[in-house]
């Protein structure tokens, strides 16, 4: 790779008519952070940084990605994993320090995917191409986000556009809850891919309960059921008692997944791209995954390089997870994405282009903007 120039920040924040409520809080607008990363040549990659909350993190986080990205300018590395592996241990005691650990890793995930762009662009190939010879060229995806407001009547409208796997969140009081899956089942039809996400918000023995009680409606995952903090002991046994399979990761870093690998409570892990890893720790974890038999099924809710890093991803690692495709209306993603990704019977196309398949349209998000760095 060549010496890396210059590395650039955009925040967005885009308004959204609809509020998006999860257990531990609610979206009033959708934030964005790209990054951009030139070499010395002039070729150019893009990235994304996790900023969805705190509401006020995004313009942080825009320019924490220039600051730390200082480190990296003038110097040359042979690929994009060994700068992620670099500028991680660069930064260890920035974050004993800060106590920022997820806005720091955060960044660096951002600059990693631009990296692998970049570097994807350079070789002239799609991003999943440069990672795997033998990617998937149509990617099964699934309908997150589904509120506790309205949500069988937002399901059968996914449905009705061509998806056949679909996630609710839960963590709403169980009466609530209860009644949502069932209506959701309903209107999705026996058939489909059912999931479930209590962000976190449950004790270990109302985890248990829901789980039993939620089971007769053939559910695929139960996400993130406990706090992440929760003993791997309580884990374990909610693991065995449960009769949907666990799924998690988005909350986990670095190291912590070889732990959960060991302990074997978790089938589908989930890191997300922009929030801890970026391409080069998420395609560490799906390789580890695909070896003690669980499957890698990136957590996705951000903006459209979010969407199309996780899609190359998962793409190139293969296997049996799906892509978690956010459908609420989000320009930050619309206007990058654009009709890449058209759903028909739940699954999603390979983009062609080199690298993720696509750039930013800065003019077309200007509308949007809240900070950039020097250089637009």
């Amino acid at each position: 790779m060549p010496a890396i120039a210059r590395i650039d920040a955009f925040a967005f924040r885009v308004p959204i008519a609809q509020p998006i409520k999860v257990a531990f809080g609610t979206f009033r607008d959708r934030p964005m952070v790209l990054v951009r990363v030139t070499d010395t040549e002039g070729a150019e990659g893009w990235g994304e940084v996790w900023s969805n909350w705190p509401a006020v993190g995004a313009e942080h986080r825009a320019r924490l990605a220039v600051d730390l990205g200082q480190a990296l300018v003038g110097k040359s590395f042979g690929d994009p994993a060994e700068a992620f592996d670099h500028l991680t241990q660069l930064t260890e005691v920035l974050v004993l320090q800060t106590g920022e650990v997820g806005p720091v890793a955060q960044v660096i995930a951002g600059i990693d995917i631009a990296l692998w762009d970049m570097s994807a662009r350079r070789a002239g190939k799609p991003l999943a191409r440069l990672l795997s010879d033998t990617p998937m060229q149509r990617i099964p995806v699934y309908a997150t986000g589904i509120n506790p407001d309205g949500a069988a009547e937002f399901a059968a409208a996914r449905y009705a556009e061509g998806h056949r796997a679909f996630k609710l969140k839960i963590g709403f009081g169980r009466a609530r809850d209860l009644a949502n899956i069932a209506e959701v089942r309903a209107a999705i039809g026996p058939a489909a891919e059912f999931m479930i996400d209590a962000n976190q918000s449950l004790s270990p023995a109302d985890a248990a309960e829901m789980a039993r009680a939620a089971a007769e409606h053939h559910l695929r995952w139960f996400e993130e059921p406990m706090r992440v903090d929760t003993p791997l002991d309580d884990w374990d046994a909610l693991a065995k008692a449960s009769p949907i399979p666990l799924a998690g990761g988005e909350n986990l870093r670095g190291g912590d997944f070889d732990i959960w690998f060991a302990r074997k409570a978790l089938r589908y892990y989930q890191p997300d791209i922009t929030k801890w890893g970026g391409v080069t720790g998420c395609m560490r974890v799906a390789r580890a995954a695909a070896k003690t038999g669980a499957v890698y099924c990136p957590h996705v809710f951000g903006g459209g390089i979010a969407s199309l890093s996780s899609l190359h991803a998962l793409a190139a690692a293969g296997g049996e997870g799906n892509l978690e495709m956010d459908c609420h209306p989000n320009a930050g993603r619309e206007l990058i994405v654009g009709d890449l990704l058209p759903v028909s019977e739940g699954t999603v196309p390979l983009p062609a282009g080199l690298g993720l398949g696509t750039e930013p349209d800065l003019a077309a998000l200007s509308p949007f903007a809240t900070w950039t760095s020097d250089r637009c």
